[in-house]
C-alpha cells in the first residue's frame, strides 16, 4: 500500500476536493483505495452519504482499528469518516508520547489489502498533520498561486524535512499543484506568482505540470454526493483530475 498525503496549512486551496477526486480517479482505474478524513470539518467525509457513528477519532484513541471503523462508499473505495470531536481529541492526543506513530502504525495490519491510502488533513500543522506525514511516502501540495501561499509553502517544506529527520526518512514532497488555476487565464498575478516558483532553486523541482481550473462541477458534484466522472464526466474537472493523478503516479 502506498500512502498519500494532501497537506497545505492554508485552507481553501482545494485540498479536500484534491483527496477525494484523486481517489475515486484511482478507483475507477481498477486500484484499492482507502479514504481517511483527518480533519474535523469533515468535508472529505461529507461528501458521501452518512453511515454510522464510526470514525478515525476511535482509531487514535486506541478503542477500534482502521479495519472496523472503515467502509465502502463506491466500488474499490473505502472511507474513514472524521468527526467534528477531532477539535478536542487531537489536542489529548498532541499530549502523548509517540503520537507521531499512531496513524503508520494503525496503517500496517491493512498494508496488504489496498493499493493506496489517500490522508486528509486539516489546514494546519497542527498534530494530526504531522502523524499523516509520518505515515506517508509522498505528500502532495495544492496551492493556490497567491502571495501569502508562496510564502506558507516554505514552512510546509520545512516541516516535512523536519519528519524526514525524526520519523519518516523516506517521505517525499511528490509535488504542488496549482488549484483554481489555469495558465491562459488573466490574472498577471498569479502568472508572477507562478513564474517565481518555477525560477526558485527548490520549488521548482516541485511545481507539477497539471493544474486545476475553477469549475463549478466539482462543488456540485459533492453536494451530490456522487463523483465528478459520473456527474459530469465531460468537464474540465473530470479532465484535470484525470490528469493529476495520472501525473501523481509518475511521481511516486
Amino acid at each position: 500500500m502506498y500512502t498519500i498525503t494532501f497537506a497545505n496549512h492554508k485552507g481553501g486551496v482545494g485540498k479536500t476536493t484534491s483527496n477525494l477526486n484523486v481517489g475515486q480517479t484511482l478507483a475507477r482505474m481498477g486500484k484499492k483505495v482507502l479514504l481517511i478524513d483527518c480533519d474535523a470539518q469533515c468535508n472529505l467525509t461529507m461528501s458521501f452519504a452518512p453511515d454510522g457513528e464510526a470514525h478515525v477519532g476511535q482509531v487514535l484513541q486506541g478503542e477500534k482499528t482502521l479495519a472496523e471503523v472503515m467502509r465502502v462508499v463506491e466500488p474499490n473505495l473505502w472511507l474513514v469518516n472524521a468527526t467534528p470531536h477531532l477539535h478536542y481529541l487531537e489536542k489529548l492526543i498532541a499530549t502523548q508520547l509517540g503520537y507521531e506513530m499512531l496513524l503508520r502504525e494503525a496503517l500496517e495490519p491493512l498494508a496488504d489489502q489496498f493499493d493506496f491510502c489517500l490522508l486528509d488533513t486539516p489546514p494546519s500543522l497542527s498534530a494530526l498533520t504531522y502523524a499523516a506525514l509520518v505515515a506517508s511516502q509522498s505528500v502532495f501540495i495544492p496551492s493556490q498561486p497567491e502571495y501569502y501561499g508562496f510564502e506558507g509553502l516554505t514552512t510546509l517544506l520545512d516541516a516535512c524535512a523536519r519528519v524526514r529527520k525524526h520519523f519518516n526518512p523516506n517521505l517525499k514532497v511528490g509535488g504542488v499543484f496549482f488549484t483554481k488555476y489555469s495558465p491562459t487565464y488573466r490574472r498577471k498575478l498569479h502568472h508572477d506568482i507562478v513564474r517565481l516558483m518555477k525560477e526558485d532553486g527548490v520549488l521548482s523541482q516541485l511545481v507539477m505540470q497539471t493544474t486545476i481550473r475553477e469549475n463549478v462541477a466539482l462543488a456540485e458534484a459533492q453536494i451530490q454526493k456522487e463523483s465528478i466522472h459520473s456527474w459530469a464526466p465531460d468537464s474540465n474537472g473530470a479532465t484535470d483530475y484525470e490528469n493529476l493523478t495520472a501525473e501523481i503516479l509518475t511521481r511516486l
